[in-house]
């Protein structure tokens, strides 16, 4: 038996990140975000997502502190709230950028791409890379390996989660 199939999956930082992040709708207002559209009006447009599973996960990226309410009022309007990326927002642009470039090397429009993503000081393309902390490459997955930290855990053959 593999070591992994006895260990409880319950204290899994891909888990509890999934929690927030781990449907469709989420993403694609972080998407929007990323891409600068900050308004209620403006992402339930963009996105065609119903208004109260908009709101939803609008609170949910507020209330986990990856996006952030800040006030605006258009002149005879009242006041408003725009949702703004916050650092801990920031830190999730490199999985997004990974996501978009897997979805254009594999699930591409005929035509091309729908967005470049360009380095705005040398305009030349982003790219996502694995390195580790030394500066090393990693090429494929069996450059890395997968060890036990202080929160691994093993269950019981009777409660493995």
């Amino acid at each position: 038996m593999h070591e992994r199939t006895s260990h409880y999956t319950s204290n899994c930082s891909i888990a509890r990140c999934l929690e927030i992040m781990g449907e469709k709708w989420t993403f694609l207002v972080l998407r929007e975000a990323f891409y600068g559209v900050t308004r209620f009006a403006d992402l339930e447009r963009i996105l065609g997502c119903p208004r109260n599973l908009l709101a939803d996960r609008l609170h949910l990226l507020v209330e986990n502190g990856i996006l952030a309410k800040k006030p605006y009022k258009d002149p005879g309007e009242r006041t408003r709230s725009e949702y703004v990326l916050t650092a801990k927002g920031d830190r999730l642009i490199p999985a997004l950028i990974a996501i978009l470039e897997w979805g254009d090397e594999y699930l591409t429009d005929p035509n091309g791409p729908a967005v470049f993503i360009n380095h705005r000081g040398c305009d030349h393309p982003v790219q996502i890379e694995m390195r580790c902390v030394r500066g090393h490459k990693i090429r494929a997955v069996d450059d890395l390996e997968i060890l036990p930290g202080p929160g691994f855990r093993l269950a019981s053959s009777a409660t493995t989660l």
